[in-house]
């Protein structure tokens, strides 16, 4: 572990009857000390179980430190660390560099160049009454880590105070330094004020911005138990929505001025070009099972173009492997999206169960189509997602999931114009489309009630029940292949004239699916009124098109009963609102 080819130490006896131990000098030629951590844990700089040591290096005061021409070399396995540098008092150098410690050398940190630089005060008159200076520099491929500071008793390396900044490209790639399991960022830079005290780091006052939200708050981390524990206190006066996307493995956005590594905007590239939604980046289990954590998150206000978000609430617990958001909660312009999700890393293929609850949302909130400056479509919103999956990234358990989503609108109102087109009415819906119409109808009741099996939700309950229109549907939204298929019928509630029964497909990718009409049976409703044309009168030519409104109003309280039976936490009242227009 350790060569040295000359050791010269002095000691001082009348310190020692005082609890003392002071060393006028320590000489040290050409030392040799090589330290080497195997994958499995086992240090050779440990003894006994082979465990590394839970207590802090102590060193008695040295007041002359001599070290000619050392050498240093660390093997880390288990964090992927190697190192190679030197070691001096500069002991020949001449004015204020005299006497100085050095320690320098590179070497390889996540399988990138690493430098590192420590330099302390001289090693000449110190007395353990006063503090030992200290500078500090590491640089690995985009990461910096900058620390000023003091042992506060020389040299008891369990005692250090220090100014600390520290950036770079993801703060997830501090693990090999810390040994601590950190969330998957933005490029981040932050400061505080670092301490030391036996078995706990305090880190306080810390500032700073990951991407392009601004962070601040307190930690702390206890070392000496069975794994690293952290608790923090954290707050955004302002978040970037884009920023919260990674701690789940999404790039940022690809739009102009985010703050992204270069390997995020290859990434985020990627799944831009091939409109996938889900990320696929692997969770590291093994990180997740080797520290516990007790994390307080606000954000009291959100960047989120084109999105209602307003306010961001979770609280994490990491205990043995299992990782608790409860509770999650997102706030609305109006209405929240909160609940509970829970990781479990213990097995091989890590579980993941989450379970969401959309109350007191507003459709219009989402659905930010105006006419004539009034939302085209306006109501309530309430929502339940159940799901649970195994898999190592938000994808594969995505992929394999089950549970049920449900989504109702209890009431609303609805541009009339858009709800005709429900039913693909030509003579009603188009008319009053091109002459800017801005009568509305009634949303008596619409919802979307999925179950899901192996990743794929399967509807059972697609209905909008508006004033003139009911409209049913029926699809799937395969979360593997991230492609959805559904096709939406309607039927007019009142008499019309030249009625054309088209169904609506929606067909394609999640984020970008297209919406065309099937004019099958359109078509072939046609061709007989055309060969009718030429027999009978022409009102006979008609009458393929014309509805008598057949269509009736649906048991709204009853289907959304229905719906909070599977889940939906809906409360209305058994009575439906009668169409504010559109007769």
């Amino acid at each position: 572990m350790a060569r040295i080819d000359r050791l010269a130490v002095h000691i001082k006896l009348l310190p020692l009857f005082k609890g003392e131990v002071v060393l006028p000098l320590v000489a040290i030629d050409r030392p040799d000390v090589r330290l080497l951590r195997e994958a499995s844990g086992r240090a050779n700089w440990t003894f006994g179980s082979g465990k590394p040591s839970k207590s802090a290096v102590k060193l008695p005061a040295i007041q002359h430190f001599v070290i000619n021409d050392g050498k240093l070399r660390i093997d880390d396995r288990q964090r992927d660390v190697l190192f190679l540098g030197t070691v001096s008092s500069n002991e020949h150098a001449s004015g204020d560099g005299r006497g100085k410690f050095v320690i320098q050398g590179d070497g390889q940190l996540n399988r990138a160049p690493f430098t590192a630089t420590l330099t302390g005060g001289p090693l000449l008159n110190i007395s353990p009454r006063h503090p030992y200076p200290f500078d500090a520099r590491i640089e690995a491929g985009a990461t910096r880590v900058l620390a000023k500071g003091s042992v506060t008793k020389p040299f008891d390396l369990g005692r250090f105070e220090t100014d600390l900044t520290v950036s770079g490209a993801d703060l997830n790639r501090l693990y090999a330094l810390t040994g601590l399991t950190l969330p998957n960022t933005p490029p981040y830079r932050i400061s505080g004020k670092l301490s030391r005290k036996g078995q706990r780091y305090d880190f306080k006052g810390l500032n700073g911005r990951v991407g392009d939200s601004d962070v601040s708050g307190d930690l702390f981390v206890l070392l000496g138990r069975e794994r690293p524990y952290l608790e923090a206190e954290l707050r955004s006066r302002r978040l970037d929505f884009d920023d919260l996307g990674s701690l789940v493995g999404a790039a940022p956005s690809t739009r102009a001025g985010e703050t992204a590594s270069a390997g995020q905007k290859i990434e985020a590239g990627q799944r831009a070009a091939t409109r996938r939604l889900l990320p696929d980046a692997t969770l590291q289990v093994e990180r997740v099972r080797a520290m516990d954590a007790k994390v307080s998150y606000r954000a009291l206000a959100v960047n989120a173009p084109n999105f209602p978000l307003k306010k961001v609430r979770i609280d994490l617990a990491l205990d043995k492997g299992v990782l608790t958001l409860d509770p999650i909660r997102f706030t609305f312009s109006r209405g929240d999206l909160a609940g509970k999700v829970r990781l479990d890393a213990r097995p091989a293929t890590p579980r993941t169960d989450l379970d969401l609850r959309l109350t007191n949302a507003k459709l219009e909130d989402f659905i930010p189509i105006r006419s004539g400056g009034q939302p085209a479509i306006e109501g309530g919103v309430m929502a339940r997602i159940k799901l649970s999956g195994a898999g190592n990234s938000v994808h594969r358990a995505a992929s394999n999931a089950n549970g049920a989503v449900t989504v109702v609108s209890p009431r609303g109102q609805i541009r009339q114009a858009f709800a005709e087109l429900l039913g693909v009415n030509a003579s009603k819906g188009l008319l009053l489309l091109l002459t800017k119409d801005q009568r509305e109808t009634a949303v008596r009741c619409a919802i979307a009630d999925f179950t899901v099996k192996n990743g794929v939700m399967t509807s059972t309950q697609i209905l909008a029940d508006t004033g003139v229109v009911l409209a049913r549907g029926r699809g799937t939204i395969n979360l593997e292949t991230e492609r959805m298929e559904f096709r939406i019928e309607g039927d007019s509630k009142k008499p019309r004239l030249v009625r054309l029964f088209i169904p609506i497909t929606i067909q394609g990718p999640i984020l970008s699916p297209k919406v065309k009409l099937d004019t099958r049976k359109a078509l072939a409703q046609t061709g007989v009124a055309t060969a009718l044309g030429a027999l009978v009168s022409p009102l006979t030519v008609l009458l393929p098109f014309i509805s008598t409104g057949e269509a009736k109003d649906a048991d709204c309280a009853g289907i959304v009963a229905d719906a909070r039976g599977s889940g939906a936490p809906v409360r209305v009242s058994q009575a439906t609102p009668a169409a504010k227009s559109g007769r």
